[in-house]
């Protein structure tokens, strides 16, 4: 990868939706390489999709927290329920499977305070192999992006 694929990726990082006349403008290129590079970079699995990025205060879903959980055991049975059990929380945004003091570290999405107290109740706790749920609440968003660093 050279320098005018990360700016190419740097480019769709910030919009993905640029056409490719005006991302090869940006770049440097003509309209023609510049779309056989993104065909390569996508092909090539650095591009894995395009999305859209929500506003969710917009979408009624104004609360984030983090959940820091700690299961019964570690053995395949008790993580594959665990990891089974949160694929079908559209609340949980983000998975993460951890070394160190948790298991594994969520993002989950809600509305308010109340929506996320539901959550934890009827769906969360109900989760068999979860010994223990600490849940962080953020007091204020200083930095979040998308974008990879691509120096």
């Amino acid at each position: 990868m050279d320098q005018t694929d990360k700016r190419i990726l740097q480019a769709l990082q910030r919009n993905g939706k640029l056409q490719n006349n005006e991302l090869a403008q940006r770049v440097g290129l003509s309209p023609s390489p510049c779309l056989r590079r993104v065909k390569q970079l996508e092909d090539d699995g650095i591009i894995e999709k395009y999305v859209a990025l929500l506003h969710p205060q917009k979408l009624n879903l104004g609360l984030t927290v983090f959940a820091r959980i700690w299961l019964k055991g570690q053995d395949e049975k008790t993580v594959n329920a665990f990891v089974d059990a949160i694929q079908d929380m559209p609340e949980v945004v983000e998975c993460q499977l951890m070394a160190g003091d948790c298991d594994f570290f969520l993002r989950i999405v809600v509305a308010d305070l109340d929506a996320y107290r539901q959550f934890q109740i009827q769906r969360l706790n109900k989760i068999n192999s979860i010994q223990n749920v600490k849940t962080e609440i953020p007091l204020q968003k200083i930095k979040q992006t998308t974008e990879l660093p691509l120096d």
